[in-house]
């Protein structure tokens, strides 16, 4: 099932969200407000709001705090976008130029940081501190994800707990503050908020594995990042970690010994991606990605039968299926 169809028991309150987005923007300085309008000139998938929306219709019921919520989860989420493309260098953003190639980086951190300021405020200017303490919180695990993947990338002994505590620190962290600001929002109680919390962590992780595969499969312009870009960055990601746990030493010591070098050519590229799928890699992390698919289908359980819990639900498979 496509996204467009996934969010269609929100599709009027995506809407109002968006409006209400927009504003929360809104400055008197005419360079920010110029660069903001270039920054929601062409929106992303919106995965963050329609899933703090479907989380507080499958909760009771979407109300003012649920926009409140959601357009924090996206103040912080384009923040962090922002501020990865300066720390990446790059130079594209959802196919157009990005803040920092357009203006310069200084420019860009500082439109970063505004957008995190402006969700902080959000957040204390309506007395929503439950909503505040999980955006902390996310903030925190993002962190330190990112800096324990840059510590590994050096050391390149990330092994499959770490690797787990980097991607639920990095990716699933927002997904799972994004469900559980939805069920407060709707009022739901602790142990519902706990359900939702576990089920975007859950699909935040078959996400980000979903997308650690694409690395080693199809082509840049149907995935929509180049293959092997993970690899030049020397990440260790879960296909690779199986692959060289189930291989002889001699064959892991020579594909670690490529990446290491950093001169990656197409050839070694498409090597690594053979060793990778024979050896298992592939089939394995699609099997780890299905399984917290399901997961997170499980927790739901409880919750009532709602279109908007069809939705989370058609979500978690979509995670695990889509091809970008």
């Amino acid at each position: 099932m496509a996204l467009k169809e996934i969010s269609k028991p929100v599709h009027k309150e995506l809407e109002t969200f968006n409006k209400v987005f927009k504003d929360s923007m809104k400055s008197d300085v005419s360079l920010l407000n110029l660069i903001i309008a270039y920054l929601t000139r062409k929106r992303g998938k919106q995965i963050r709001p329609t899933l703090v929306l479907l989380a507080a219709k499958a909760c009771g019921g979407i109300t003012d705090r649920s926009y409140t919520g959601a357009a924090m989860t996206e103040l912080l989420h384009n923040a962090t976008l922002i501020h990865d493309d300066v720390v990446d260098e790059a130079t594209e953003r959802r196919g157009m130029a990005s803040i920092n190639e357009k203006w310069n980086n200084k420019i860009s951190v500082l439109i970063g940081d505004y957008l995190l300021g402006k969700g902080l405020l959000t957040a204390i200017d309506t007395d929503e501190f439950d909503f505040l303490r999980a955006l902390s919180t996310a903030v925190k695990r993002m962190s330190e994800g990112e800096l324990l993947q840059i510590q590994k990338s050096k050391d390149f002994d990330t092994d499959e707990d770490t690797y787990f505590r980097i991607i639920g620190d990095k990716t699933a962290s927002l997904l799972s503050a994004c469900c559980e600001i939805g069920a407060i929002s709707a009022d739901a109680d602790m142990d519902t908020r706990e359900i939702f919390r576990q089920f975007g962590e859950n699909i935040g992780l078959a996400f980000q594995i979903r997308d650690d595969v694409f690395d080693y499969q199809g082509s840049s312009s149907l995935i929509g990042k180049p293959v092997g870009n993970d690899l030049k960055e020397k990440k260790l990601t879960l296909p690779l970690i199986y692959s060289f746990r189930h291989s002889e030493k001699r064959d892991s010591k020579k594909i670690l010994g490529y990446i290491k070098s950093g001169n990656l050519s197409k050839d070694k590229i498409k090597e690594i991606a053979n060793f990778v799928n024979t050896r298992g890699g592939i089939k394995y992390s699609e099997e780890k990605s299905s399984e917290l698919s399901r997961k997170a289908v499980d927790l739901l359980s409880p919750v009532k039968d709602s279109d908007a819990k069809e939705s989370l639900i058609s979500l978690a498979e979509y995670v695990i299926n889509r091809k970008r």
